[in-house]
């Protein structure tokens, strides 16, 4: 009896240390840093914990049965029906799991459909190999940029060290304000991309000749990195995506900044003329 306890400790005890390895590991989602972010990430943690218990279940069942009743101990093989009880039962419960799994699941995709009300919306479109962005409504509406990769070709040849943000770094971020609820629309110019921001908790294919979008409420301001996922050609890991998250005043100096630069380039483009 004493055995059998020491074995189940150990094992708790070990589940519990690898569940706490997965949880800081860089295989693992990245910190979750907006409300669709951590539902999505708690869900994804919860499913593991339910498959985990599923798999102990089912294995330990089949190992026991195979130990304590081979053929070296003396048992003889049974002879009988199927169980109508045993079938009902082992359907019934994995259709309450899949309910149970199913619940929040929904509520979070519903939520994450949800665009409804946002304080800036910025279209987003993909181009071979890069983004365009336009602020189209809410404070900083005008602001019109393209984004490209900004790593040096020196880097991407081997002929310098990689850098700590390798293949990860623009030339002009997306910039929005903390605590606000931003909606971006997103197309594509040529082929299929995927405008995709882990630790925002969005991910959304981009298609030439039709409109999607997705929002986010960025919970702290910090730089929050993504790329296109979706396999657009042979630059296709060229093309990263940086959203930078401010704070409300340091965001209208930015808007400020963009707007005023904004004028100047006009002003010299008609100059010229």
């Amino acid at each position: 009896m004493r055995s059998k306890l020491v074995a189940t400790l150990a094992g708790v005890s070990t589940l519990a240390l690898y569940s706490s390895l997965a949880v800081g590991s860089k295989y693992n989602f990245p910190e979750p840093q907006s409300i669709i972010a951590r539902e999505t990430y708690d869900q994804h943690i919860a499913l593991l914990w339910i498959c985990l218990a599923i798999f102990i279940a089912v294995f330990g069942v089949m190992f026991y049965s195979i130990l304590k009743h081979r053929k070296s101990v003396g048992h003889k093989a049974a002879n009988f029906h199927h169980s109508t009880t045993v079938e009902v039962v082992w359907t019934i419960i994995p259709c309450i799991i899949l309910v149970v799994m199913a619940l929040p699941a929904t509520k979070t995709i519903i939520a994450m459909k949800d665009t409804s009300g946002p304080d800036i919306t910025i279209k987003a479109t993909g181009y071979q190999w890069m983004w365009g962005y336009d602020y189209l409504q809410g404070e900083g509406e005008g602001i019109s940029f393209y984004s490209k990769l900004s790593t040096p070709r020196a880097q991407i040849e081997n002929k310098e060290p990689k850098g700590e943000n390798y293949l990860l770094e623009v030339d002009n971020r997306v910039v929005v304000p903390v605590g606000k609820k931003v909606r971006v629309i997103i197309t594509a110019n040529d082929v299929l991309h995927a405008w995709s921001v882990p630790a925002l908790g969005v991910k959304q294919d981009a298609i030439p000749g039709f409109i999607r979008d997705t929002w986010f409420t960025a919970d702290n301001p910090g730089i929050y990195r993504g790329q296109c996922s979706e396999l657009c050609g042979k630059d296709h890991g060229y093309m990263p995506i940086v959203v930078e998250v401010m704070a409300a005043n340091d965001y209208a100096q930015w808007v400020a900044e963009q707007t005023k630069s904004a004028t100047i380039k006009t002003s010299m483009h008609i100059e010229n003329k």
